[in-house]
């Protein structure tokens, strides 16, 4: 097809929006009314009020909030996840002295998906590098990635989370360093004068990131006004695990997972930091390891928990 034809079907397409009224073309057209999202005026994230009154903070916000709330897989893949893995990662800020907020960084930096990869080579639901994982005390080799192991990882974003609040003071700050690294925020808030990340021209992925944050935890909120309505059983739950400790070689780790009573594929699933058939474990280190509760293997068994009642209808 030429530019010549394409520019015409622009130009048509334009033609029809602008000369019948928006309402009668939805309703003779068979499409969707399509709904902006209300951005308010001022928001908060880690205990601090975020002014949206001004235009760009405004703009920017607008901009990544309609595109999650009309992105339905993704985010609709993050709710029901959430529910599966914020039991875990919540209580474990609570611990470390970090806000609950920080827990929004995973949702954008994984989508919740425990086997995350980049083309950077980040791994896992906090996406750590393998540089930036062993220098805070993940392992990381071809029998072991921590990066994978949930309970690890948060500990190690927890750790990361607080050196960067001591260099910065504010936790919108510390969430742009997530994303563009320590060393360019602080060269940049230095080089442009400021004290804060929202401040900043930075390049557009991590001037987005502080508003991807913004926007997910609104839909994460209340679901439901931005259009996502789940039920109880479209929600992924947790399942129950017994821990075992391996502090010797192993062999081969799908023999060893018969002997537990279930395959290698469900072994992984709930092991992800295994990364081969074997272990060799030369130093004798304590690995634990999940065995999954047959009785919540199946949908129709588990009993179904929600974490936060807001994410379902009929709560």
């Amino acid at each position: 097809m030429t530019l010549m034809k394409i520019n015409i079907f622009t130009f048509i397409a334009v033609q029809l929006l602008f000369v019948l009224p928006i309402g009668a073309f939805c309703q003779n057209s068979g499409f969707s009314r399509t709904v902006n999202p209300e951005i308010p005026y001022k928001t908060t994230f880690a205990g601090t009020s975020i002014d949206l009154d001004r235009v760009d903070m405004f703009e920017r916000l607008d901009r990544e909030l309609t595109s999650m709330t009309y992105t339905h897989g993704n985010t609709l893949l993050v709710i029901k996840r959430a529910n599966k893995y914020f039991p875990t990662i919540i209580p474990i800020l609570k611990k470390q002295g970090i806000p609950v907020d920080m827990v929004y960084l995973a949702c954008i930096e994984s989508m919740l998906n425990p086997r995350a990869y980049s083309a950077a080579k980040a791994a896992g639901i906090w996406q750590f590098i393998p540089s930036t994982a062993k220098r805070y005390g993940l392992e990381v080799n071809e029998y072991v990635d921590e990066r994978y192991n949930l309970e690890k990882a948060t500990n190690a974003a927890c750790r990361y989370f607080k050196e960067a609040l001591q260099k910065y003071g504010n936790w919108e700050s510390v969430a742009a360093s997530y994303n563009g690294g320590m060393g360019r925020i602080s060269k940049e808030l230095d080089a442009q004068g400021q004290t804060t990340a929202y401040n900043l021209y930075l390049v557009d992925e991590t001037s987005r990131y502080m508003f991807r944050l913004l926007a997910m935890k609104m839909i994460m909120e209340n679901p439901q006004k931005y259009g996502f309505h789940l039920t109880t059983d479209q929600i992924y739950q947790p399942v129950k695990t017994t821990q075992v400790k391996v502090s010797s070689p192993v062999l081969n780790w799908a023999e060893w997972a018969e002997k537990q009573g279930i395959n290698y594929m469900q072994l992984r699933e709930y092991n992800p930091w295994i990364r081969s058939k074997s272990l060799p474990n030369k130093l004798g280190k304590t690995y634990i390891v999940n065995i999954p509760d047959k009785s919540e293997l199946k949908r129709s068994s588990q009993k179904k928990k929600i974490y936060n009642s807001n994410w379902v209808v009929d709560k």
